[in-house]
């Protein structure tokens, strides 16, 4: 589905990531006159963007049911939210979701309606890198879906999932996940400096370390256990490093602890 032909949509939290999303609608072809941008404490950056795409800037909620509404608050202001976007939940209004761990059934209720579209992205959406995980309830029409997967694929990647419990895993491999690899290029920044590095020189070797690993893993379609072995001699400096951190206790047993964690909290922001 274009955007350019798709209707109002509201955006309900104008904060870094709903923005950077809403760029992303505007890139792919959405309007600027049907884009609407409510937040009660707009940055001046916010004001900039509707100011120069001519799109409507508000701080409360207008009257008029746009065709779709996409919520992106904080998961602890949705209770207070919910109640007042209720009014603007239209006969063929969608409702997305990027909270985390607001469930669609507590959505659905706070909104009055049933075509509602839970999704979680990631911040790498700011620069049209993100992939998001969704779950569209049995109301979602296909054209909802269209909708829904059109806004959320100007931010990058959309996988659709067949169990609305997976969101939750989602969110603490993806949605978390760019803070893993930001604390991995910290974690190796400070190894570099044990090794005798001074820190501008380590910092800098981890950071683009990091990018261009992943810009590899961007081009070449072969799977990461492939791309590793590529970059291993047997016997070598790199497989020395890979013998602790594939170890019993190594960096596999953490990650998974982490995710679990992340997952957990997320479950319990739905309670």
């Amino acid at each position: 589905m274009s955007l350019h032909n798709s209707g109002t949509i509201l955006l309900v939290g104008a904060g870094k990531m709903g923005i950077a999303m809403a760029q992303g609608w505007l890139a792919a072809g959405l309007e600027g006159k049907s884009l609407v941008l409510v937040d009660p404490q707009p940055h001046e950056t916010v004001r900039a963007l509707a100011e120069s795409v001519g799109a409507s800037l508000q701080t409360q909620l207008p009257d008029t049911p746009p065709r779709a509404v996409v919520l992106a608050v904080k998961p602890q202001m949705m209770d207070t939210v919910l109640p007042a976007v209720r009014p603007l939940m239209g006969e063929a209004t969608m409702a997305l979701s990027i909270a985390a761990g607001i469930p669609l059934a507590r959505l659905q209720s706070g909104l009055g309606s049933a075509k509602v579209v839970r999704s979680m992205p990631n911040t790498p959406a700011q620069l049209g890198k993100g992939i998001s995980g969704a779950f569209a309830g049995p109301d979602i029409s296909s054209d909802d879906r269209a909708l829904a997967h059109a806004l959320l694929e100007a931010a990058g990647r959309v996988v659709w999932l067949e169990n609305e419990a997976l969101i939750d895993a989602v969110t603490s491999v993806s949605g978390s996940g760019p803070a893993y690899v930001f604390y991995l290029v910290e974690a190796m920044a400070a190894a570099g400096e044990q090794q005798g590095l001074a820190a501008d020189q380590a910092m800098a070797l981890a950071r683009q370390t990091i990018i261009g690993a992943a810009a590899l893993l961007e081009a070449d379609p072969a799977d990461a256990a492939q791309l590793r072995r590529n970059v291993t001699s047997p016997n070598g400096t790199t497989q020395a490093a890979l013998d602790v951190l594939m170890a019993d206790d190594g960096l596999g047993p953490l990650l998974d602890r982490a995710v679990t964690a992340a997952r957990k909290r997320s479950e319990e922001l739905g309670q």
